[in-house]
């Protein structure tokens, strides 16, 4: 897949990955997604996206190659690889901050390496490709477990993997009502994931039917159609006596629909790193005190958030690009109880040379989508 400009993108052959670093490998990938962050790209959203660039940062696949450094990783294992590109051991790193290292980006004064993700997050190719080179091998990548699904693995790659995250940021206390904005995979494995960390009440705000049908059904949510109400923070505070939710998951990002100007300036004229409707809908739903986390992928212009308003009802903002693979191992422990099951979010599997069809359904939210995968491989 490779970038040919806003809305146009197209197969192409280009050369090969090569090891450039004795510690690199060559993954030949199997399975891969397009992720709703993946739609930021694609409509022209994030600043230095070249075109030829290479988009995919969920995939999984088998070690083709190794550098002459890698020890955990032999050709032939099938391996999950997180998103995040880092080093294992700079100052961030040694904290758990993945998602922040300082290694492996030219402009890492705040995100770290991306697969997939424009030049501002490093501009390494990604994985909607037959091919990928996976720096620091011997830190990202893991095993696939024998008894784990590929399709539960693919989708811990980000996924399910963020919106655990999302849940653990929103810090909730047993019993909380929490509210999630966004019934995309997200927002839906955050929903999912709130369960699982005791919330006593979770509410899902979107305005498609059918993602907030996914919402009752995979999440077993209670759900709000923002179209479908004349104040959507106002219907919020009185389903929650009339406080406001303890906790809310912001997992919508910058192209959220809601206000005409905000969605105006944001998605089509760019003035913005992201339109704010929903992050400032999260932070006037929120009791005064409250805790909202923030998922949703934003540029990194500026965005008319209402902070005054979050300082003055004494909220805490928690976020970042989720660190995934430390979510790992407990959401293993949950898919082997079944407790989830995170391939139950795919509802399109696309081969390769069918992936500019795989974007156009995802961007246009036609048949029912809400996670599209792709298969490289027959």
């Amino acid at each position: 897949m490779t970038y040919r400009g806003p809305y146009k993108i197209r197969v192409d052959s280009k050369p090969d990955p090569r090891i450039e670093h004795p510690n690199d490998a060559i993954v030949r990938v199997e399975l891969a997604a397009i992720c709703g962050s993946d739609l930021h790209l694609y409509h022209g959203m994030m600043p230095d996206t070249r075109v030829g660039h290479t988009f995919g940062h969920e995939f999984i696949g088998k070690v083709e190659e190794v550098g002459a450094s890698v020890q955990k990783l032999k050709v032939g294992d099938r391996v999950m690889v997180p998103f995040n590109i880092y080093c294992g051991s700079c100052f961030f790193c040694a904290r758990g901050l993945y998602s922040n290292c300082h290694n492996v980006n030219a402009n890492a004064t705040a995100i770290g390496g991306i697969y997939g993700y424009s030049h501002t997050t490093g501009g390494y190719d990604g994985g909607q490709a037959e091919l990928v080179r996976v720096p620091f091998a011997d830190v990202g990548p893991a095993l696939i477990p024998d008894d784990i699904h590929p399709e539960d693995a693919l989708l811990l790659t980000d996924a399910f993997s963020t919106g655990y995250f999302g849940a653990q940021l929103a810090d909730i206390d047993e019993g909380d009502s929490v509210v999630v904005f966004g019934a995309g995979p997200v927002g839906l494995a955050a929903a999912r994931s709130c369960w699982l960390m005791g919330a006593g009440r979770v509410i899902v705000v979107d305005h498609l039917d059918y993602r907030l049908r996914k919402a009752e059904t995979f999440a077993f949510a209670e759900t709000v159609h923002f179209g479908e109400v004349d104040d959507v923070v106002l219907t919020l505070k009185k389903r929650t006596d009339g406080l406001g939710p303890d906790r809310i998951v912001e997992a919508v990002g910058a192209e959220a629909d809601g206000h005409v100007l905000q969605h105006v300036t944001a998605a089509k004229l760019k003035m913005q790193g992201g339109s704010p409707i929903a992050l400032n809908w999260a932070i006037d739903s929120v009791r005064k005190g409250g805790t909202v986390s923030v998922m949703g992928a934003y540029g990194p212009l500026f965005s008319a958030v209402k902070f005054g308003d979050a300082m003055n009802k004494g909220l805490t903002l928690r976020m970042n690009q989720a660190p995934v693979k430390r979510q790992w191992p407990r959401l293993l422990e949950h898919i082997r109880a079944g407790h989830i099951a995170p391939r139950e979010l795919i509802t399109h599997r696309i081969a390769l040379e069918d992936i500019a069809e795989g974007y156009h359904l995802f961007s246009s939210k036609l048949d029912g989508i809400i996670k599209p995968i792709i298969a490289t491989v027959a």
